[in-house]
């Protein structure tokens, strides 16, 4: 499996990122600070380093999104270190949570000193402008129309949905800068294009998708092998190369002549994994070394 795992190369860069970049860095003198939201069932992976080279002189605030999915032990985790780094992280449940205020609050925390400088100056503060950044399908347009009140963004369970800027009055104290997903032209840790790739960030028919699948089973028998159990039937005596057959077999999902449906087995995982029927999971385990 090891072997397997170092083989895929997994890489995404439509032309339309390339656009987006460009114009983020165009906006980018327009705004106080920069939202980034991360999928909180892969916080390091889904940190876009673009973001880090475009953003580096703006204060940041990181959203950890669909906090709902993701394992709640391993969320806190990753949230303290991210404070370490001096960085403000707020985890959410981007349809359910109340937004609103705690953003517009805590923005208001990280432009404190600006504001009270400008008010010393007599300067009556504007609102604060915000660029919201991040990876594909990660939750940025459910937090635009969230904001908006609104369908002002179009959303979807899938990559690539977002393809212009856009800007959104939220009130008084803040304006939010809606961007499109966007990745980077190269992976260089095979890991993340797997982890991106098992989050549902890169969109399924350009993948190697049952060497995909096979890693998120062997990750799923090791770190969670009771979930795994319980939703598949698959124990720890089952073979990862042999764990799709299995799923296949228990579900019915026969081809005749005693073959089974690999291609129905790889569908219903994903869908049933992506979907939180088998637990809540954070794909990439915090680690001191992180």
């Amino acid at each position: 499996m090891e072997n397997k795992e170092k083989q895929i190369n997994i890489q995404w860069y439509p032309g339309h990122m390339t656009k987006a970049k460009r114009e983020m860095q165009e906006k980018l003198p327009m705004v106080d600070l920069v939202i980034e939201l991360r999928d909180a069932r892969i916080p390091s992976a889904s940190k876009n380093p673009l973001v880090d080279e475009l953003c580096r002189n703006k204060p940041r605030l990181i959203i950890l999104s669909k906090k709902d999915k993701a394992d709640d032990i391993e969320t806190r985790r990753w949230m303290d270190a991210l404070r370490k780094d001096g960085v403000e992280v707020i985890a959410l449940d981007l349809i359910k949570d109340s937004i609103v205020k705690p953003i517009v609050d805590i923005t208001q925390l990280i432009m404190k000193e600006k504001i009270e400088r400008q008010i010393r100056r007599g300067i009556r503060p504007r609102a604060i402008r915000a660029m919201v950044v991040g990876v594909p399908n990660v939750g940025k347009s459910t937090f635009i129309n969230r904001f908006a009140k609104k369908k002002i963004a179009q959303t979807g369970d899938r990559p690539g949905v977002t393809r212009a800027l856009q800007w959104v009055k939220v009130n008084q104290q803040l304006e939010l800068l809606d961007t499109p997903g966007v990745l980077w032209p190269k992976f260089d840790d095979p890991q993340v294009g797997l982890l991106l790739a098992a989050s549902g960030a890169i969109k399924d028919d350009i993948l190697p998708i049952e060497e995909v699948c096979f890693w998120m089973l062997s990750f799923l028998s090791k770190h969670y092998p009771k979930e795994l159990y319980d939703r598949f039937q698959i124990d720890d005596s089952v073979r990862v190369e042999d764990m799709l057959d299995v799923i296949a077999k228990n579900r019915g999902f026969l081809m005749g002549n005693g073959i089974y449906d690999q291609k129905r087995a790889i569908t219903t995982f994903l869908k049933e994994v992506r979907s939180d029927k088998v637990s809540r999971i954070t794909w990439e385990c915090y680690h001191e070394e992180n």
